[in-house]
C-alpha cells in the first residue's frame, strides 16, 4: 500500500509550531535579496556553455522576505523539528560541522549566479554531488517556474530526499515557498507538512501539490 500522503500548512505560522517528525528538508531565505525583485535585472541575456544563447527575463515583483536571513534561534528550530535535517543555504548560517554537503551543480554557464548551491546536513555519509541544469529558461527535463524566484528543481529535491533513509516519512518544509519538497515528497510516497508565511506561495504550493497527490500513484509506481 502506498505510504499516505498529505499537505498541511498554515499561511503565516513558522516551523516553532511543529516537531516530531522525522525529517527537515527546506531551503529559508539567505538574505541575498531575491526577493526584492532582483531577477528582472539579473536574468537579462543570460547565456549558457550548455547550450546556445537564449534571452531569458523575469519579474517575480518586489517583496521583503528575503531581505535578511532567518535568525539562529529559528535555525535551532528547524533543526529540533526532525530527526534529520537538510537545510538549504547552511554555508549562509551557523551551524555544526558536517561529513556530509548536499551539492548541487546547476551548469550556470558564464552568468553571475552562483554555480553551486550547497544543503547543509546531519547526514552520516560522505559529500555528494548532483548536476542539474537550471539556467533561466534552459531547465533540465523540461521543468516549469511557478511564480517564485528561488524555486528549487523537482529533481533535485527528489534526490535530496533519496538520501534520507528509508524511515523518514514524513518530510517538514517550514519555508515551503512553491512547494517543490512538497512534490518531491509526494511523487516519493512520503507524508508532508508544508508551512509558508506568503499566502500568494502558499496557494501555488497548495496547487502544485495537489496536482502531485492526483497523479502520485503514477510516479511512485516508476520508483517501485
Amino acid at each position: 500500500m502506498a505510504a499516505q500522503r498529505f499537505i498541511w500548512g498554515i499561511a503565516g505560522t513558522c516551523c516553532r509550531c511543529w516537531g516530531g517528525v522525522d525529517a527537515v528538508v527546506t531551503d529559508p531565505p539567505y538574505g541575498i535579496g531575491e526577493s526584492a525583485g532582483k531577477a528582472k535585472t539579473r536574468t537579462s541575456g543570460l547565456t549558457s556553455k550548455v547550450r546556445n544563447a537564449q534571452i531569458y527575463r523575469q519579474n517575480y515583483g518586489d517583496d521583503s522576505w528575503d531581505d535578511k536571513p532567518i535568525d539562529d534561534d529559528l535555525i535551532a528550530a528547524v533543526r529540533a523539528a526532525g530527526k534529520w535535517q537538510i537545510i538549504f543555504g547552511g554555508n549562509y548560517y551557523t551551524l555544526p560541522p558536517t561529513k556530509c554537503w548536499l551539492v548541487w551543480d546547476k551548469l550556470n554557464g558564464e552568468t553571475d549566479f552562483a554555480d553551486c548551491e550547497l544543503a547543509w546536513t546531519n547526514l552520516q555519509k560522505a559529500v555528494r554531488r548532483i548536476t542539474y541544469l537550471w539556467n533561466g529558461c534552459m531547465r533540465a527535463n523540461g521543468e516549469t517556474r511557478d511564480g517564485h524566484p528561488t524555486q528549487k528543481p523537482i529533481g533535485v529535491m527528489k534526490w535530496c530526499i533519496g538520501h534520507l533513509p528509508d524511515t523518514a516519512a514524513t518530510i517538514l518544509d517550514p519555508f515551503m515557498g512553491s512547494g517543490t519538497t512538497g512534490v518531491a515528497a509526494v511523487q516519493m510516497g512520503r507524508n508532508f507538512i508544508g508551512v509558508e508565511r506568503e499566502e500568494r506561495y502558499f496557494d501555488i504550493a497548495c496547487r502544485r501539490i495537489e496536482q502531485a497527490q492526483r497523479q502520485g500513484d503514477l510516479f511512485i509506481a516508476a520508483t517501485a
